[in-house]
């Protein structure tokens, strides 16, 4: 069954974006950016929420860039064909390789883990995440930390009041920045 994957940038106290929505302190680093590219390819499908999809957007067209560098261009290679299932309720059409979904993450999350593929179902956007969080459907968490205390807006984690145990997966430092991969612990079914 396929795994399914939440990663995205985080700051040390826990947000996505800070109280303003903003998303400027990760600044560009091209060691994180070949580890995103690394990433990537171990995706068979993307799932994302409205607000991602557009900030992703950017790359749809970018082929163009001149300004592009090859890690640029190996990322456009990956992501433009890569499946991507968005989920909005205000969007009326996507484009590129997107599909548009109005609800149903925990259907939809089932149906593609019943297709056949080893590739990872990824998850971005800290709502949707928290969506599937809420209903046991993410096996790992992967959180790049950054050393900035945000003060608040989008969390990383859900704030649902339930415990769930982590078992650590990997740690990697890219200067001043961390990752942390954490799979969740399933506990065994016992047969009476």
């Amino acid at each position: 069954m396929r795994r399914v994957t939440y990663s995205m940038n985080v700051s040390l106290d826990g947000y996505t974006v800070g109280p303003d929505g903003g998303f400027d302190w990760p600044g560009f680093d091209k060691e994180i950016f070949r580890y995103w590219i690394d990433e990537i390819r171990g995706v068979d499908v993307h799932l994302m929420g409205r607000r991602l999809y557009e900030t992703m957007l950017y790359w749809e067209t970018a082929e163009q860039e001149q300004s592009f560098d090859e890690d640029d261009r190996e990322w456009v290679r990956l992501w433009n064909p890569l499946p991507k299932v968005v989920f909005s309720t205000t969007l009326s059409e996507v484009k590129g390789n997107a599909r548009l979904v109005s609800g149903g993450l925990v259907e939809e999350i089932e149906r593609l883990r019943a297709e056949p593929g080893e590739g990872e179902i990824a998850i971005g956007g800290a709502t949707l995440a928290a969506e599937a969080a809420a209903a046991g459907l993410i096996d790992e968490y992967r959180a790049m930390v950054y050393p900035v205390l945000a003060g608040g807006g989008t969390p990383f984690f859900p704030r649902n009041e339930r415990r769930v145990d982590l078992e650590l997966v990997e740690t990697r430092t890219f200067g001043r920045v961390v990752l942390l991969s954490h799979r969740v612990v399933r506990e065994a079914s016992t047969m009476s």
